[in-house]
């Protein structure tokens, strides 16, 4: 499933997935514009590639994935590993660490 809507030409391995993360506003909300090393790292991404899952060692099988391409999902705080993919800024992280699906 490396097929995505930006256009990344990654697979990821077992339960890897590969976030692009979605930018909070730059500004507050009396107007004053933040620059970004006073912000909050962000949590929330859209999910735009997942492995195939993760290899059951007991019973041999893979388990299947709880995220999907396409979902925007909310992650641990300083989870994963920052990357850069054809001028785009990623983040590759274990399925264990999203914490939840955002839905609507």
């Amino acid at each position: 499933m490396s097929a995505t809507a930006t256009e990344v030409k990654l697979k990821p391995l077992a339960d890897r997935v590969v976030l692009e993360v979605l930018n909070d506003t730059e500004q507050t909300a009396g107007g004053i514009y933040l620059p970004e090393t006073a912000r909050e790292k962000p949590q929330r991404a859209k999910v735009v590639a997942v492995g195939p899952g993760r290899m059951n060692e007991n019973t041999g099988k893979r388990e299947e994935m709880s995220v999907k391409v396409g979902e925007v999902v909310l992650f641990a705080k300083y989870s994963g590993n920052d990357i850069k993919l054809n001028g785009k800024e990623l983040k590759i992280m274990s399925e264990k660490d999203i914490l939840g699906i955002i839905e609507g």
